[in-house]
């Protein structure tokens, strides 16, 4: 991802001390998004085809001391068009500080989740908005891109701590999320109040393979929410991909309110046309919960590459037999 440069500047505040740099990366998109309504959603008087727009900044601080360690920070401000908390105006998210060294990197603050750091969990997700209805991944706490009161009752007191090691083609992960680190906010029976714990480990062969499995306990700060995870993805040629995803997940309370679990199979693939500059995707998933109208979603989706931006579209079917479908346009800076 090519970053543009704010400032780069030679520090010298101490003997340890070596650089320090700011950088400010992200991406932009637009386009119209198009969801199927419900009976409740057409007498609300909701708009099935709506423009939707996303802006997103990384702020990213970084500097590197004689011995070998680097420090590094990280803010995220985000605008998303129709969004609740962030619709109006872009929103500047809770920070995260990071320390690297000897393949080690272990993070504080606004962490992510080890399951929700890896890759190919997301191989089913199409177009420029890259979206996909058929993944059922489960309720965790990810990096959030905006204030932390956006997600559950805790608003300043969650606190996380994750590591990432990395040893030739292996990457382990774990991470350690406590929603109220003070003890001061008040949270009631099935409500989020417990510390989630995740662990991942990924691997890569040949730059061909990539293997991964996970495990989450207490998803998002609820009891029993625990989540199971492996999934596989191969380049059958240099042009061609083919992934299959598995995500288990059990029945928890949410308040009071009985959220049920299921089982989540995913085959997904693309394959880049002789140009080099198309490319298209598609997935299959099914899904057992019992209150689906249907165990099958699909979808088909299609990029081109304009080099340093991408045009895509969509067209998918969930579990409750509504239709998705976007059309839009994306750069990376």
């Amino acid at each position: 991802m090519k970053k543009a440069l704010i400032a780069s500047t030679a520090l010298v505040l101490t003997a340890g001390v070596a650089a320090a740099d700011v950088t400010i990366s992200g991406y932009g998109r637009t386009g119209v998004q198009y969801y199927e309504n419900t009976a409740a959603d057409d007498a609300d008087g909701l708009n099935e085809s709506q423009i939707i727009s996303r802006l997103r900044m990384n702020i990213d601080a970084s500097t590197s001391t004689d011995q070998g360690i680097d420090f590094g920070a990280r803010f995220r401000m985000q605008w998303d068009q129709n969004s609740g908390s962030r619709g109006r105006q872009a929103e500047l998210n809770a920070g995260v500080i990071y320390i690297t060294a000897s393949g080690l990197t272990v993070s504080i603050g606004n962490v992510g989740n080890a399951y929700d750091d890896l890759s190919v969990v997301f191989g089913s997700e199409l177009g420029s908005y890259d979206t996909s209805v058929g993944a059922v991944n489960g309720n965790i706490f990810a990096y959030n891109t905006g204030p932390y009161g956006s997600l559950t009752e805790a608003s300043q007191n969650r606190s996380g701590v994750a590591a990432k090691y990395e040893i030739a083609d292996f990457t382990v992960r774990a991470s350690y999320i406590d929603p109220d680190q003070s003890g001061l906010d008040e949270f009631g029976a099935g409500e989020a109040n417990e510390e989630e714990y995740a662990l991942s480990v990924a691997y890569t062969w040949n730059d061909r393979l990539d293997l991964e499995a996970a495990y989450v306990t207490n998803g998002a700060g609820f009891e029993d929410n625990d989540i199971w995870y492996v999934g596989g993805r191969y380049a059958v040629m240099d042009n061609a991909n083919v992934g299959v995803t598995y995500v288990s997940t059990d029945d928890y309370l949410n308040g009071t309110t009985d959220i049920e679990g299921g089982d989540t199979i995913l085959l997904f693939g693309d394959y880049t046309l002789a140009d080099g500059m198309t490319n298209i995707e598609a997935f299959v998933g099914n899904n057992n919960a019992d209150g689906n109208e249907t165990d099958n979603a699909f979808g088909v989706g299609v990029n081109y590459d304009l080099g340093g931006a991408r045009l895509g579209a969509s067209l998918q079917r969930d579990y409750d037999e509504r239709v998705y479908a976007d059309m839009g346009v994306r750069f990376d800076f």
